[in-house]
């Protein structure tokens, strides 16, 4: 990178050599640290508070989803993502502010959804004798709430999505993985002005159509599912995020 450029790159002269002579290098992967971060925080969770998943509960909470799901006709993911009721069967969360605080689970979430979840696990601790986890972790917000607010800030002022993953110094994956996770945790974001120039009228349907009927929102059984539609994966990652905002919020 030229320094004193901004955006322009030169080629240096062992750049030079190399196109004269290719031959082979290493280099070093991403680091993802935000991964074993949230790694060592379910380890320590685990560790310090000698505390594990409870399955029976886990159980109760997925036909308590399912039930909720069929009363309101939509996918069961749209209402609690399957990693969110693991961590109700971890730590038993009984107050709204602890549900709030379940990676996923926003408080608008938590106050639409949770209170049915919420007295199953309270009844479930009171008849087992749980003892429950003395403190919950506090989700980890990092730097990233700052970014999460100028994403739906921009969605509001409808800025094309290439514009606002330049802003922000992320990928169009990462800036789908965002939207993803903040329409999953309760917040709704309307991405039709986009859609309505990037995504063909029957790929919309085509998605939405997949997704009312589908088990999970898994991105690569989608695609599967709908490669022979010529459907691609960026439309599949918009749909969801639409899907999930729509259905969920």
């Amino acid at each position: 990178k030229d320094i004193e450029n901004y955006g322009l790159l030169k080629l240096t002269a062992k750049g030079a050599d190399f196109i004269k002579s290719p031959k082979s290098f290493e280099i070093s992967l991403n680091h993802n640290f935000e991964a074993e971060i949230a790694a060592a925080e379910k380890t320590a969770i685990t560790t310090n508070n000698e505390i594990s998943l409870d399955p029976t509960l886990l159980n109760l909470l997925k036909d308590l989803r399912r039930e909720i799901a069929y009363e309101k006709n939509i996918p069961p993911f749209v209402i609690f993502q399957d990693p969110s009721l693991e961590e109700m069967a971890t730590v038993y969360p009984t107050t709204t502010e602890e549900m709030a605080n379940i990676t996923g689970v926003s408080k608008g979430k938590a106050l639409r959804y949770g209170r049915k979840f919420r007295k199953v696990i309270t009844a479930y601790v009171e008849e087992n004798d749980i003892i429950r986890p003395e403190d919950f972790v506090v989700k980890s917000m990092v730097n990233k709430s700052g970014t999460k607010v100028a994403i739906i800030q921009s969605i509001d002022r409808k800025i094309p999505l290439e514009d606002i993953a330049e802003s922000n110094h992320v990928s169009m994956e990462e800036l789908y993985h965002e939207l993803y996770m903040i329409v999953s945790s309760g917040t709704k974001v309307n991405l039709d002005y986009y859609l309505a120039d990037n995504v063909d009228e029957y790929a919309m349907e085509e998605i939405e159509d997949y997704f009312k009927e589908a088990e999970t929102d898994s991105i690569d059984d989608a695609y599967r599912a709908l490669k022979d539609e010529d459907v691609t994966i960026d439309e599949i990652h918009l749909m969801r995020i639409k899907f999930l905002s729509d259905y969920g919020n």
